[in-house]
């Protein structure tokens, strides 16, 4: 039932087929409901359909950072620039395997790493992204708090739309501004998820990270909406 549920919500908006539609501008004119409960629902479905994929991954980019940090111990400034480099195209991974569970496509443990075949706006909306969020908590904490809610959707566009980095922010920050307080309490879920599962020796964090990436891509579908033709 629950996931007849996800295919009948999910699939609402598959008219827009490109970010330069005047459906898709359309959509900043339109009211909608952020629906905490159903995306993190949705969320969990999303991980169960492919949950030795997620959590493998998940264990990937543990054993990265890992990495990166042990090099960053020898005081050398590599790990940081190497981290920086790959963290969007990496953290990209999670989406374009729960859209591709959305749309009920098979699924294989390279499509982690396909956000490296789109790899310069990921990267671009990542690191400017990540700037702007760290300039606004250094300017009082409250505008930092508003960007990083604000972007919520910035991966999902650049990936499902083929959006610039720029536009991807600014679309993402102007929709999700129409209801940023909603978005805000369910980022707030999000991290209240991952803290539980940090607390259990760190482990419970191997489901609830792909969890919450799938709830994200759960909203990003219900809201936006994903079209059927997609490279992914």
């Amino acid at each position: 039932m629950v996931e007849k549920d996800i295919d009948r919500t999910f699939w609402r908006h598959t008219t827009m087929e490109s970010y330069g539609s005047t459906s898709l501008e359309g959509l900043l004119q339109k009211s909608y409901t952020v629906k905490i409960g159903d995306y993190i629902s949705s969320g969990f479905e999303i991980f169960k359909k492919n949950a030795g994929g997620f959590i493998g991954f998940t264990v990937v980019l543990v054993l990265i950072n890992l990495v990166l940090a042990k090099i960053n111990e020898a005081a050398s400034p590599v790990g940081s620039l190497i981290s920086l480099l790959i963290s969007g195209p990496l953290n990209a991974g999670f989406l374009i395997v729960a859209f591709k569970v959305l749309r009920n496509r098979e699924t294989a443990f390279g499509d982690f790493f396909r956000g490296f075949n789109n790899y310069v706006p990921l990267f671009l909306v990542s690191l400017v992204s990540g700037v702007l969020i760290g300039l606004g908590f250094v300017l009082l904490i409250i505008p930092g708090i508003y960007l990083a809610v604000s972007y919520t959707f910035a991966l999902p566009l650049v990936l499902d739309k083929k959006m610039n980095f720029w536009d991807a922010m600014e679309f993402s920050r102007k929709l999700i501004s129409k209801n940023w307080f909603s978005f805000f309490g369910f980022g707030f879920v999000l991290v209240l998820i991952n803290f539980a599962g940090a607390l259990l020796l760190g482990l419970g964090l191997l489901v609830t990270i792909p969890l919450s990436v799938g709830a994200i891509a759960a909203a990003y579908a219900d809201i936006v909406g994903l079209p059927a033709s997609s490279d992914f």
